[in-house]
């Protein structure tokens, strides 16, 4: 399946579009990783720990987006969009939202 953010593909037609499709993801912060990622923050340097956190969030959006669309019988999602929030008290939450247009090219 291909997945793309622009809204056409090249060298493909669009044959019908199946509608819009989403995929989401919200993982909890650990106490421990919170507290390692501060640190890390104030002595400068990037946060490993988060980093990888919103790259397994991402990939999960878009294995959920992914399997939506083939469950609507698209063959690729045109147009995804990918939405990065905090949420809880403190932010103690990652939420990733994927969304996009299914449709069937050939």
């Amino acid at each position: 399946m291909i997945l793309t953010t622009t809204h056409t593909i090249e060298g493909k037609t669009i044959r019908t579009y199946k509608g819009i499709v989403t995929g989401e993801a919200i993982m909890g912060a650990n106490v421990f990783k919170d507290l390692f990622a501060g640190i890390r923050d104030i002595v400068g340097g990037r946060s490993a720990t988060y980093e990888n956190e919103l790259r397994r969030a991402k990939d999960i959006a878009l294995e959920e987006l992914q399997e939506r669309a083939q469950a609507a019988g698209a063959n690729a999602v045109i147009g995804i969009d990918l939405d990065y929030e905090t949420i809880g008290q403190g932010a103690s939450m990652l939420m990733v939202t994927a969304s996009g247009t299914a449709v069937i090219i050939d």
